[in-house]
C-alpha cells in the first residue's frame, strides 16, 4: 500500500485545468492539503492568464480560498505551461475540453477528466473505483499519444451506480427506474437564473438523463478483449434541477434477477467495499454507501457530507408494487460527483503505478 508523503518535496505535481469555474475550484479547494499532490499549475482561460488566483476566480464555494494557492498565477491552457507536472485534473468546460485534454494526452500527461467528451470513448476507462478498478486497463489500448485518458462519470450516474453496485454483484439487477433532483450547483457558475429558482422546480438538464442511462451500463460493464462490454440492466432516468445548493437525491426503483428480502438488501449495501478501502486510498470513504434507517432519511442539508462528501446515502428501502424494491439515495455532486471522484481515480492510477512518484516517496 502506499505511504502518505511526508512533505511537498515528495509529493506528485499537479495542475488543475479550468480552475476558476464550480469545478476547479472544488479540486483547488481538495487537493490544497492532499497528502499525495501538490497543486503546481492552476490553468483557465486566456483572459485569466497572468492574474493571481484569488483575482481571477470568483470564489464559491463555503470554504475559503486555500491560502497556498491565492498568489498562484493563471496559466494558459496548454501542456507546455504545466511542464514539471504529471497529472492533470480536467474541470474543463465540454466545449473545449475533447480538444485540448487531448492535447495533454498527447505530450504524455495523464488526465482525468470530469468533462463528459471522452466519457464514452471506446478506450477509454469510465471509472467509478469501488465499482471498475479493473476498467483502468482498457487505458492501454488508447491511441492519445504517451500519455492517457481517465474519465469520470455524470454526477448523478456516481451515486446511481454506486448505489446499485452491491445488488449487481449480490442478486442481479435487470432494470432500474431514477427519479434525480439535482442540485444547482451543479449547473456551474454563473448557473441557473435566480428568477428561475424561489418556488420552482425545472424538469429539463440536458443531455443527464441519456448520460445517466449509457454511462451506467458501461460502468457496471466487463473489460473484455474487444473493450468494455455494458452491462444488460436497462436504466431509465428523469432529472430535475431543484432549489439545492449541493447534494443529488435520487428515487430509485429496481428490478432485481433473483429475489432478496429486505434485510438482504440492506446488508449488501452495508457490507460493501471496493479497491480503494481495500487499498486505504487517501479520498476513500469508509464505508462507501451508508444505509440511514431513520424514516425520513437521506435529506440533503444533513446528509451530503458524509465521509468527507465521498461517501453515499441510501435509505427509504421499501417493495415497490411495480418493479421489486424502491429507495433513496443521496450524493455530494462537487466532492463524490465530480473533484473527489476524479481524485480518487488518480490515487488509484498512482497506486497501479500509472503515474511515477517522486524520490522518497514511499511504495
Amino acid at each position: 500500500m502506499t505511504s502518505s508523503h511526508e512533505g511537498p518535496d515528495n509529493k506528485i505535481p499537479v495542475a488543475v485545468l479550468g480552475a476558476t469555474g464550480s469545478v476547479g475550484q472544488r479540486f483547488a479547494a481538495l487537493l490544497a492539503d492532499h497528502p499525495w499532490f501538490e497543486v503546481k499549475v492552476l490553468a483557465a482561460s486566456e483572459r485569466s492568464a497572468g492574474r493571481p488566483y484569488r483575482e481571477a476566480v470568483r470564489w464559491v464555494q463555503q470554504t475559503p480560498l486555500p491560502a497556498s494557492l491565492a498568489e498562484m498565477p493563471i496559466a494558459p491552457c496548454q501542456p507546455g505551461a504545466a511542464r514539471g507536472c504529471r497529472l492533470a485534473f480536467s474541470s474543463l468546460d465540454d466545449n473545449v475540453a475533447g480538444a485540448l485534454e487531448a492535447e495533454f494526452a498527447a505530450a504524455g500527461f495523464l488526465v482525468v477528466s470530469n468533462a463528459k467528451n471522452h466519457r464514452m470513448h471506446p478506450q477509454v476507462p469510465l471509472l467509478v473505483p469501488e465499482i471498475n478498478a479493473g476498467h483502468l486497463d482498457l487505458a492501454t489500448r488508447q491511441d492519445f499519444g504517451p500519455g492517457k485518458i481517465l474519465a469520470n462519470p455524470n454526477c448523478s450516474t456516481i451515486g446511481l451506480v454506486l448505489a446499485l453496485k452491491p445488488l449487481v454483484d449480490a442478486f442481479g439487477v435487470e432494470q432500474a427506474q431514477v427519479f434525480t433532483m439535482q442540485a444547482l450547483s451543479g449547473a456551474g457558475v454563473p448557473g441557473v437564473p435566480g428568477m428561475q429558482v424561489p418556488d420552482n422546480i425545472i424538469p429539463l438538464i440536458s443531455g443527464e438523463e441519456q448520460k445517466i442511462e449509457s454511462e451506467s451500463r458501461k460502468i457496471l460493464g466487463s473489460l473484455a478483449a474487444d473493450g468494455i462490454r455494458d452491462h444488460d440492466l436497462t436504466v431509465s432516468a428523469q432529472c430535475n434541477r431543484v432549489a439545492v445548493s449541493d447534494g443529488h437525491t435520487g428515487c430509485v426503483s429496481v428490478k432485481l434477477a433473483s429475489k432478496a428480502t429486505p434485510e438482504e438488501v440492506i446488508e449488501a449495501w452495508r457490507s460493501f467495499e471496493g479497491e480503494p478501502q481495500r487499498l486505504g486510498l487517501p479520498s476513500a470513504p469508509v464505508p462507501p454507501i451508508h444505509y440511514l434507517d431513520e424514516p425520513d432519511a437521506p435529506q440533503p442539508r444533513i446528509h451530503r457530507d458524509l465521509g468527507g462528501g465521498m461517501a453515499i446515502s441510501v435509505g427509504r428501502l421499501r417493495e415497490c408494487p411495480l418493479l421489486d424494491y424502491k429507495f433513496v439515495t443521496l450524493s455530494h455532486n462537487t466532492v463524490r460527483g465530480a473533484a473527489g471522484g476524479a481524485i480518487l481515480v488518480a490515487e488509484l492510477a498512482v497506486e497501479r503505478g500509472w503515474v511515477e512518484r517522486p524520490p522518497g516517496a514511499g511504495s
